[in-house]
């Protein structure tokens, strides 16, 4: 049996592996200030286009939002607006609120996208000292229905962040994907132009762990080791995650292996549509959402280890489907065979029905 949970139950592409070994013998500096760290961070900020960028490597996804946010917040009376849907509000355990931040939700669309209107209308209820006071906002890229928001929707977004005085992060712990999506019309360049921050997720993507945290914010670069050393998250092997995301970036291979998630995910798409399954939201990356009756999405779950996504008021369930860097022909054909003759199940047992 193929799991179709997750994207990171594999450990890591050999390449990375063959990099780790070639490498451990050596004697690194130690808490990230090693050479293949910076050789690493060169590397990001030359495809970011943007010399003056700061990057810390951190080991997993809620570290790296943890900080990345508790460094651009320096009032503890200052909040995060966020979708519904995302990450830090449904699926990091109240990490930022322990950090002493406030996470503001705003009802989204399946399609799990934060707008400008749906930012203007949290500041609108949120105008006086009896209030937290909106500051940042977080989008993810993959959002967590697996969507993309275009280049017009993050421009639209920035313009409003910066003409409020909101701080724009950007959580990419599937940015791979994302880049790597047909429909994207997005840039590194472009995210390092008009976001405060983003971060390039590598646990999802074919490394064992890390996460780069990219700041254009300067005020957000000043003491920035003090804050990873005070909230635990500074390696003192860092270089471990700097090999990494070295030879990741080195020839391609990152954006290779998000390539191959999103080719295996498309041709599972093509079986769902063809067997006359809906999306919950549109399929574009390396998630994807289906709607389906109860006792088949419960076979999914049972056979592929898909995730139940959510019951919809009609009874229907959702399911996510996520595919990774590992996954094989033959699990993605096993697969869309399986909804194929769900087709051919429901056809016989409407013929009998009737």
């Amino acid at each position: 049996m193929y799991s179709f949970k997750n994207d990171y139950s594999e450990g890591a592409h050999p390449d990375i592996l063959k990099a780790l070994c070639a490498c451990s013998g050596e004697q690194n500096a130690a808490y990230g200030k090693d050479k293949h760290s910076a050789a690493a961070a060169d590397m990001i900020r030359g495809l970011c286009q943007s010399p003056k960028s700061g990057v810390a490597f951190i080991g997993g996804g809620t570290p790296t939002n943890v900080l990345a946010l508790s460094a651009l917040l320096r009032n503890p009376y200052e909040a995060v607006v966020c979708a519904d849907s995302g990450h830090i509000n449904v699926h990091e355990t109240g990490a930022i609120e322990y950090s002493g931040h406030k996470v503001i939700e705003a009802p989204v669309s399946p399609e799990g996208k934060l707008s400008p209107e749906d930012v203007a209308g949290v500041l609108r209820r949120h105008e006086t000292e009896h209030m937290v006071v909106p500051k940042l906002v977080y989008i993810s890229q993959t959002t967590e229905t697996g969507t993309l928001y275009s280049k017009a929707e993050l421009s639209a977004l920035s313009a409003f962040c910066r003409e409020n005085g909101l701080y724009l992060y950007v959580d990419g712990a599937r940015l791979g994907s994302a880049l790597m999506a047909e429909e994207n019309d997005v840039t590194l360049a472009d995210l390092a132009a008009l976001t405060d921050a983003f971060c390039i997720g590598g646990t999802k993507n074919g490394l064992l762990m890390g996460e780069a945290l990219v700041m254009q914010n300067a005020e957000m670069q000043d003491h920035l080791r003090w804050l990873i050393k005070q909230k635990g998250f500074m390696l003192a092997k860092g270089f471990v995650v700097g090999i990494q995301f070295e030879e990741a970036l080195r020839d391609g291979l990152y954006f290779d292996m998000a390539r191959h998630a999103n080719a295996a995910a498309a041709k599972i798409a093509e079986a769902v549509a063809q067997s006359g399954f809906e999306f919950y939201s549109k399929p574009q990356s390396n998630q994807l959402f289906v709607i389906l009756p109860p006792e088949i999405a419960a076979e999914a779950h049972e056979k592929y280890c898909c995730n139940i996504d959510r019951t919809l008021p009609d009874g229907r369930t959702v399911i996510r489907i996520v595919t990774s860097w590992a996954t094989t022909d033959e699990a993605v054909e096993d697969f869309s065979a399986w909804m194929i003759k769900q087709l051919c199940f429901g056809l016989v047992k409407s013929i009998i029905e009737a």
